[in-house]
């Protein structure tokens, strides 16, 4: 059967004061009224029955998560008790799949991405499936065709594409996996076309990609097979806060897909966007005529260029006079106002306001 695995666990401190500790940048209401969470789930209810749609997510999110996708059964929702990077989630993710349903094949996508237009990731997806129903140790990832030399997204290479008989989309062997690049070097890979952007979106069968970490993560055997053993069970909960801790905090690209043989790779032509700051707004709203991206219900901006005013509020008027490349997001609390080139330092800011204030603004 199939099964779809949501990542939804990231805190998303570039977005801060909107995104924080109990309100993860996935529950942002920022794309046209509709969170990134419920856009995720959208992609995925016309491909998979909502019984087998499964979220992963931090302990301190879970409820929040079951708020806002209701339709799923309050047991799809799983509380990670600490964060274990994905090599851990898709462990646990996998685990409890195979013990159900031993010829589970899974897609494990992430809660914060859009995807445009819908219908293309669902055909690759679709496709995926397909794939490793016939070839069962394949490991499919997703490659998006880059539009531009990207430094601050990682890259496949892929060769040999090559058709299947009941796919649409062809399918290619990766051959290695790459790391943010430098200028120059991302620019040769756009060239080549043979790179394609690592989407961390995968497709494979959960007793497949359990005995890939079994191979070249060993030390993640134990705590895996000891959660197996109590789930569902009276001690599930004990067991996973007891053995989640102990799985390496490692991503599954630099775990397993780096050193698997068999993997291979659709590639998505599509407008794809990791919405994991407020510059990535501009590629997904509109500016108005002089260049701002404005999310807020009233705003007055007098002379004001090339800024970004945020906030949920819809009945909080944001107004501003003569500013250019600003960030002004607001929340109920906490407000931030920043030159839009140096929000790469939103994580020294909060570094200091936890020394100064604790955990109330964070």
């Amino acid at each position: 059967m199939n099964y779809a695995v949501v990542m939804a666990g990231g805190t998303g401190k570039r977005l801060w004061p909107l995104s924080r500790q109990k309100r993860p940048k996935q529950v942002l209401k920022l794309i046209n009224g509709q969170t990134l969470l419920g856009c995720c789930f959208d992609r995925l209810a016309p491909i998979f029955d909502t019984r087998n749609i499964i979220v992963l997510t931090n302990a301190g999110y879970a409820d929040i998560v079951r708020e806002e996708l209701r339709e799923l059964p309050f047991n799809n929702v799983i509380a990670e008790p600490t964060v274990r990077d994905t090599a851990g989630a898709i462990g646990l993710a996998a685990t409890i799949l195979a013990k159900f349903d031993p010829e589970a094949r899974m897609a494990v996508v992430t809660a914060d991405q859009l995807i445009e237009p819908v219908e293309v990731f669902q055909g690759a997806l679709k496709d995926a499936l397909t794939f490793v129903s016939d070839n069962p140790n394949a490991l499919i990832t997703f490659g998006i065709k880059p539009t531009f030399p990207s430094t601050q997204l990682g890259y496949i290479k892929c060769t040999n594409s090559r058709s299947c008989p009941k796919c649409a989309n062809e399918v290619y062997t990766v051959e290695a996996f790459k790391e943010k690049p430098d200028e120059e070097t991302a620019k040769q890979y756009l060239q080549s076309g043979q790179y394609f952007w690592n989407s961390g979106m995968f497709v494979w069968k959960a007793k497949t990609i359990l005995a890939n970490l079994d191979r070249f993560l060993p030390q993640a055997s134990e705590s895996l097979r000891r959660i197996a053993a109590n789930w569902d069970g009276p001690n599930q909960e004990k067991s996973l806060e007891e053995w989640f801790v102990k799985l390496p905090k490692i991503s599954i690209d630099f775990a397993v897909m780096e050193k698997a043989e068999s993997v291979h790779a659709i590639k998505l032509e599509c407008r794809w966007l990791d919405m994991g700051s407020f510059a990535a707004l501009a590629d997904v709203i509109t500016s108005d005529n002089n260049g701002n991206i404005v999310v807020a219900g009233v705003s007055e901006l007098l002379d004001c260029k090339n800024s970004i005013v945020v906030t949920e509020d819809k009945g909080h008027l944001i107004a501003a006079i003569g500013l250019e490349k600003i960030v002004v997001a607001h929340s109920d609390n906490a407000t931030l106002v920043c030159p839009i080139e140096k929000t790469q330092r939103l994580k020294d800011l909060l570094d200091l306001i936890k020394q100064h204030s604790g955990d109330e603004y964070l």
